[in-house]
């Protein structure tokens, strides 16, 4: 039964699939850099992003559709994306609302806000009638714009962290306390935090929509887990090759990585003729393995721990010596 079930998975297959995975891998690294902002750099738990990039997906399927320019419906998607994360701004920072439920209460929201723009459930986005910026026609094609993608918004948010207004969104998260003594309004600079982030997830959503060739309201649905798995998969594969070398584009380089290490991880699983339906599932396990790795790491470096194993070791020794 195992040598049968062995001998039908071709390797041809995996290598056939694998173009396909890397350029979703880099449609949500664009999706996870923006989660980079409000996950790694505000420490905001923004659920949000499910909704957001759901919008972006709409918005440019519709766009699109009724005649408007593939770039300009990108940035009017993106352009929603902020205004997402504006309003989830607004409820976290006027109306005291804790960051989890109000991106919450902006994912619902959004949700029938989507169903709005699309007019149902989901519309279609006829890859040979427009002329997008990428789709799954050309694989090649599309793993060179999501590249593209990728890279120009590495090099913008290296540059826009470094200024000083930068700066006070990442002191922001690392020390609100002390950025509120320091004069910097911590209000503003979470708002500024979340309007971009939610922008660059539905700039992400509105890739995503043109490589499916559709827009759906659930598109965003377990957008959070899979950013998430980017930015954690990337942090720990990128700790282990550059170690204390890491700087902050290498960073952001290995986060966007990260959503292609993990389609390319999805697409093993398929390979092995895993349920589709335990898709989810397996997501889970991946996010929960590698959030456990870098906790397990320092836990072995310890040095308390370490000592204490010394300790239990030498008297030990010395408690056998004493026998004999």
């Amino acid at each position: 039964m195992l040598m049968s079930y062995f001998a039908s998975l071709n390797p041809v297959n995996l290598v056939n699939a694998l173009p396909s995975n890397v350029a979703q891998g880099l449609i949500w690294g664009v999706m996870a850099l923006g989660l980079f902002i409000t996950f790694r750099l505000l420490d905001f738990a923004d659920l949000t992003v499910d909704g957001s990039m759901a919008t972006g997906g709409a918005v440019t399927v519709v766009l699109t559709t009724n005649g408007w320019n593939i770039w300009a419906a990108i940035l009017v998607a993106t352009l929603a994306g902020i205004c997402a994360g504006f309003v989830t701004g607004l409820f976290h920072t006027k109306l005291g609302i804790p960051p989890i439920l109000s991106g919450i209460l902006t994912q619902i929201a959004l949700y029938s806000i989507n169903l709005h723009i699309i007019g149902s459930a989901n519309k279609a986005l006829p890859v040979d009638k427009y002329n997008l910026i990428l789709t799954s026609r050309n694989i090649p094609h599309a793993i060179l714009m999501g590249f593209l993608f990728c890279s120009v918004l590495i090099a913008i948010m290296y540059w826009y962290f470094g200024t000083e207004q930068g700066s006070a969104i990442r002191a922001t998260g690392c020390n609100p306390s002390m950025s509120k003594a320091q004069g910097i309004n911590i209000k503003n600079m979470e708002l500024i935090a979340l309007c971009l982030s939610n922008g660059m997830v539905a700039m992400s959503g509105g890739l995503l929509s043109q490589y499916q060739g559709f827009a759906d309201v659930n598109m965003g649905r377990g957008a959070i887990v899979i950013g998430l798995a980017a930015i954690i998969i990337g942090e720990v594969i990128g700790d282990a090759i550059l170690g204390k070398h890491m700087n902050f584009i290498g960073r952001l380089s290995f986060v966007a990585l990260g959503g292609v290490i993990y389609y390319i991880v999805i697409g093993i699983v398929i390979w092995l003729k895993m349920p589709s339906n335990d898709l989810k599932l397996f997501t889970a396990i991946i996010v929960a393995i590698f959030l456990a790795v870098p906790y397990l790491r320092a836990q072995s470096k310890n040095s308390f721990r370490k000592a204490a194993k010394r300790g239990a070791i030498t008297l030990a020794s010395n408690d056998t010596g004493k026998e004999d």
